[in-house]
């Protein structure tokens, strides 16, 4: 019988470790496995194989989620369009896809249910065909999750549509078919996974990249690499080396030989956040029909309307940022389904993330045709590389990388995979704790329970509780705990990483960076250079993101 409980000595020897004790874990170790990457797939990497009793190492170059990781539309999903692909084409590997797919979300809101949560989705019909089309669709994706399903789906009449979506365009409204998905914050569960991992025993850093691979006998037995804050060198030994970098990935794979072949497109997906009276009081919309073949979401997100997502091919860039060609193109077929017109004022925020698709065998002309399977491949000098899949899958994709590492590299596990029931950091007690923040608004009450889970009360226990901004339910108190305990070293790991503001309102990110800084610049023995030129680089993070 497997055991899912996580070693008691490592809960408490790991999840309080500073950067500087774990820099030095990393000098004066050697590990099983190290991990380039702190995105999704790595630190569901990193979490396995730390359960499973590897010496387990993680860095990745930027902050944790800073790329594709926290740019996702939120949702925990089979992927309909891709059902709709499998059906029409008889293409058994996307049909295996949405199964997975949906099955893991089962495992997604049980490991992390302050991070998670079920969302009805409409999709509306205008025609007596579409009534039938997506129902029938729809069935068979309910038939498909079985009993991981969230709730059977079912029509809804024009009244009840416009009961609950006023603002939806009502003219040759049939109606619309109900069904349900998940939804998430992305970036902090992220560190939630990275945070597990540490508790588990791993040794994770970000800001520490890869510099050049150390090889004997042609074969890979470690990484040279470079702390991006002091600049300082060092080697890293390790039996296996897994590359999930996502964007990243061929780079990597031509760092360890320059003749590699890509074996990854990046396709940019842009969203844009749109005040709340765009989406349902209790759930989302889909929109089904697009120029590209994409399917569009309106959901509702941290008390505002998310909107996205687009698909087109993209060099690779760290900061992708929003055209106003797809800003357009989300407004304009939104518009199609809401009676309110959309002005681009109203755009609160807009970012662009790159999807790593695992590139087929035969190129096809749309990224949007490409599947979103994964991919795992070795290299004759024994990289082990992982490209493409989704959020939904981030536990399979890991469970898939550490089987295969395991017989690649021949290491010796404890136990086997451990993480369909395992719970994440902040999970452990939530639902417990509820009534303990009686002195709080609401609003900030119910807010830090969702972020933080069980660790909301470690957030309060900081004593500062005042707000960062009116009418936002963000404090203080969360610089100091995201400096202290997730690792944060930059404004911008906070404002778009941790608290999320910079993903929700750009401007209103722009008025608290000042604040932010200040509180960092105490926290952190900052010279007023130092906090001046925090500012700087802040604002000018910010503003990229902007539509001009």
């Amino acid at each position: 019988m497997q055991n899912n409980t996580l070693n008691t000595d490592a809960k408490q020897s790991s999840s309080s470790l500073t950067r500087k004790q774990l820099i030095k874990r990393l000098k004066e170790q050697d590990f099983d496995v190290l991990i380039i990457g702190g995105g999704a797939t790595g630190a569901g990497c990193a979490l396995d194989a730390a359960t499973r009793g590897l010496k387990t190492a993680l860095i990745d170059s930027h902050d944790y989620a800073f790329g594709t990781s926290s740019r996702s539309t939120k949702l925990i999903h089979g992927g309909v369009r891709y059902l709709e692909n499998a059906i029409k084409h008889f293409d058994w590997k996307e049909y295996e896809l949405v199964r997975d797919a949906l099955h893991e979300r089962k495992y997604f809101l049980h490991n992390a249910p302050h991070l998670t949560h079920p969302i009805a989705l409409l999709t509306p019909v205008y025609s007596c065909f579409e009534s039938f089309y997506y129902w029938v669709g729809l069935k068979i994706y309910d038939v498909i999750a079985g009993n991981a399903r969230f709730g059977a789906s079912t029509f809804l009449s024009k009244k009840e549509v416009l009961k609950r979506f006023p603002a939806i365009q009502s003219q040759g409204l049939k109606g619309a078919v109900l069904y349900y998905d998940g939804q998430f914050n992305d970036a902090r569960m992220n560190i939630a996974l990275i945070l597990s991992a540490l508790r588990a025993g791993a040794v994770t850093l970000n800001y520490v990249g890869a510099h050049d691979f150390i090889k004997k006998d042609k074969k890979i037995v470690g990484l040279n690499v470079e702390d991006k804050v002091s600049k300082e060198r060092w080697p890293v030994y390790a039996k296996l080396v897994i590359n999930a970098t996502g964007p990243y990935t061929d780079s990597i794979r031509k760092l360890n030989d320059s003749n590699a072949k890509n074996i990854m497109v990046p396709s940019q997906g842009s969203h844009i956040i749109l005040p709340r009276e765009y989406s349902p009081r209790d759930g989302g919309v889909v929109i089904p029909k697009t120029k590209d073949g994409r399917v569009i979401f309106l959901l509702p997100w941290q008390g505002k309307t998310l909107a996205g997502t687009t698909d087109q091919p993209q060099k690779i860039t760290d900061n992708p940022t929003a055209s106003k060609e797809e800003v357009d193109y989300i407004i304009e077929h939104v518009a199609h389904y809401v009676a309110k017109p959309i002005e681009q004022k109203q755009v609160l925020a807009s970012w662009s993330g790159l999807r790593p698709l695992a590139k087929p065998e035969h190129q096809k002309n749309s990224t949007a045709a490409m599947s979103r399977d994964h991919l795992i491949e070795l290299s004759d000098s024994g990289l082990l590389t992982i490209v493409g899949g989704k959020w939904t899958t981030y536990r399979k994709m890991a469970q898939d990388v550490i089987d295969s590492a395991v017989k690649a590299g021949s290491l010796k596990v404890k136990n086997n995979c451990i993480t369909k029931k395992l719970k994440l950091v902040g999970a452990d007690n939530y639902g417990q704790e509820q009534g303990c923040f009686n002195f709080l608004d609401k609003d900030i009450a119910k807010y830090l329970l969702h972020a933080y889970g069980d660790q909301a009360e470690q957030v309060i226990k900081i004593d500062r509780p005042c707000r960062l901004l009116e009418d936002n339910p963000y404090i203080e108190a969360e610089i100091i705990y995201a400096l202290r305990y997730e690792y944060a070293l930059y404004a911008n790991d906070i404002i778009a990483r941790r608290i999320r503001i910079a993903f929700l309102d750009q401007r209103a990110a722009l008025k608290i960076v000042p604040k932010v800084v200040a509180i960092m610049a105490q926290e952190l023995s900052w010279d007023s250079e130092r906090a001046a030129q925090e500012i700087k680089e802040t604002n000018k993070f910010v503003q990229s993101m902007l539509i001009s």
